[in-house]
């Protein structure tokens, strides 16, 4: 009995570092794709500087620029320089990608099902609850209906690409540190 309970915290603790380090590596993936789309068309291309996250022609500045003004207010009472706003943007991306690979990674080993469709039902939730819902909600963007359908096909694909490269990352990682 307690073999087998150290064996569930030893793969609880795999899969939340392969998650974390899926969700980064994820991160950097999404933004080579947003740029590649750039090249074929500015319009549904990431912003540079933006952490990659935003493609949606923004009026204002792209929602990662946002958050961190926002959490740098709330630490500091000011906001983040303009100088210092991609890289801030940046961080702010890869430390959400980062924390929500490392539910999925703990969520993998209390429910391996959600992990048959290899990451793909994971990015596509990613997509829905944080860019379809949370952002619009926070104010950090416009009500998702204020975009056209071509913004959330692209955003739906990357983060598809987010969810397969997380999984990915976690099974190896999984793997690799189990021996």
């Amino acid at each position: 009995m307690q073999r087998s309970r150290a064996r569930r915290q030893q793969d609880l603790l795999v899969n939340v570092i392969g998650g974390i380090a899926g969700g980064l590596v994820a991160a950097f993936a999404m933004e080579q794709f947003q740029r590649a789309l750039g090249r074929f068309n500015p319009e549904i291309g990431g912003v540079p500087g933006a952490g990659g996250q935003q493609y949606r022609r923004p009026q204002s500045e792209p929602s990662t620029f946002q958050a961190a003004d926002a959490l740098s207010r709330a630490a500091t009472g000011t906001a983040v320089s303009a100088a210092s706003k991609p890289a801030a943007a940046t961080a702010i991306h890869y430390a959400f990608a980062g924390a929500v690979g490392a539910i999925y990674g703990a969520a993998a080993v209390r429910t391996p099902d959600i992990t048959s469709a290899g990451g793909l039902a994971f990015g596509a939730t990613v997509w829905l609850i944080a860019d379809e819902v949370g952002v619009p909600l926070s104010g950090l963007a416009k009500a998702p209906a204020r975009y056209p359908l071509e913004d959330h096909l692209t955003t739906f694909a990357s983060h598809l690409l987010y969810g397969a490269t997380t999984d990915a990352v976690r099974r190896l990682c999984a793997t690799t540190l189990r021996r």
